[in-house]
């Protein structure tokens, strides 16, 4: 099957091309294409470790399974300076925290902050075993990324990676991750919780718990621009 990669900015420099055909066996993984690409051009390696991937329009881990056709892009952070958006993006696939903290690490953070928000077994007082999410997804894309630039534009220096989960998830899954990094703790802790605070007024994606007594959908805040 082939594969094509597409290069973004510093990367595109590095390659010498905006895009790249790779040929894999059928079935191959992210990990796979990505340790292709690193022997083939050696000088993306340091920044394929540790750059988040899209697969299409979604964030995947290295164990997803590419098909042929397929379009992957490694991200980097898309704003000047220490400070910047280093991804904003919906997933159906496992949301890994590491990769997003890794995302935002940068010589000038002293301090990186992760929250993963997990499935618990109750809601309100309903007992859940497991949850669905859906989402307008044009538009809940679109918000992510402003929410993430307007924490941007709040602290100059933070640099951010979100990531919602879509579909189904079993107890204890990540459903969403926020890693933000900056100068100094305070304000750390500070922008990643006014990101999850807004994400949770302003995103249009809606949840539906399951448990003993069947499904039911959670309602929460009207929607807010």
């Amino acid at each position: 099957m082939t594969v094509r990669v597409l290069f973004f900015a510093r990367l595109r420099e590095l390659a010498g091309a905006e895009r790249r055909d790779v040929s894999l066996e059928e079935g191959a993984t992210l990990q796979e294409l990505r340790e292709q690409v690193m022997r083939e051009v050696p000088a993306l390696a340091p920044l394929l470790e540790r750059f988040p991937a899209v697969v299409g329009a979604h964030l995947a881990p290295l164990t997803h399974r590419l098909k042929d056709g397929d379009e992957v892009a490694w991200i980097p952070p898309v704003a000047g300076g220490a400070g910047g958006v280093a991804l904003a993006t919906l997933t159906r696939d496992p949301i890994d925290g590491a990769a997003l903290s890794r995302a935002v690490t940068h010589d000038r953070a002293g301090a990186v902050t992760l929250f993963l928000g997990t499935v618990r077994d109750h809601e309100g007082d309903r007992r859940v075993e497991s949850l669905e999410y859906e989402a307008h997804e044009p538009l809940a894309a679109e918000r992510l990324r402003a929410l993430a630039e307007e924490v941007v534009e709040r602290w100059p220096e933070a640099r951010v990676a979100l990531v919602h989960r879509l579909g189904k998830l079993a107890l204890g899954e990540v459903s969403v991750g926020v890693a933000v990094a900056t100068p100094h703790r305070a304000e750390a802790f500070e922008a990643c919780r006014h990101l999850m605070e807004r994400l949770k007024a302003s995103v249009p994606i809606w949840k539906r718990s399951t448990g003993p007594d069947g499904a039911a959908w959670v309602e929460g805040q009207p929607y807010v621009e």
